[in-house]
């Protein structure tokens, strides 16, 4: 057969080619792109770790300045407690002094309408005895026909008043 014949002529000449490309072939890809590549893929992983450091730095100081501020708000509230405390305590005192003010005046005019009321029921009571002396002296007079004098009168009311 002529052909395997061939092949041996022909099979040399196709390895060495064979063999030549391939090797030209690794020396341009390997050596000349797979560098540049490389050096692609190793800047951008680097990029992509600076960039991840760069955002924890930026986390950890917002973190930072949320725990100052939350540190600035508890200490604003704690003050803002402590001038409501403070407002309270004097409007309680200015609300007791005005109670206490008020309450003074109420007691005083209890103490002057008790006095008016014991002056009133003392004149009344002297105007009832005077009243029911002259009645009981009219009264024994009409019907007794006798003449009594006031202070007895009076005297005789004022016994009964005491004991009724």
């Amino acid at each position: 057969m002529p052909q395997i014949v061939q092949i041996a002529d022909t099979l040399t000449s196709q390895v060495f080619w064979l063999l030549v490309f391939f090797g030209l072939t690794f020396f341009v890809v390997g050596l000349g792109m797979v560098p540049k590549i490389m050096g692609t893929v190793d800047l951008r992983d680097k990029q992509i770790a600076d960039d991840l450091a760069a955002a924890q730095a930026a986390r950890d100081a917002a973190d930072s300045e949320e725990d100052a501020w939350r540190a600035r708000e508890n200490a604003n509230r704690a003050a803002a407690q402590g001038v409501i405390a403070e407002a309270k305590a004097k409007a309680a005192k200015a609300s007791e002094t005005k109670l206490a003010k008020a309450q003074a005046k109420l007691d005083k005019q209890l103490a002057e309408a008790e006095a008016g009321i014991e002056a009133a029921r003392t004149s009344a009571m002297a105007e009832i005895e005077s009243v029911a002396a002259d009645a009981a002296r009219d009264i024994v007079a009409r019907i007794a026909g006798a003449e009594i004098k006031p202070a007895a009168a009076e005297a005789a009311v004022k016994e009964v008043m005491a004991h009724g």
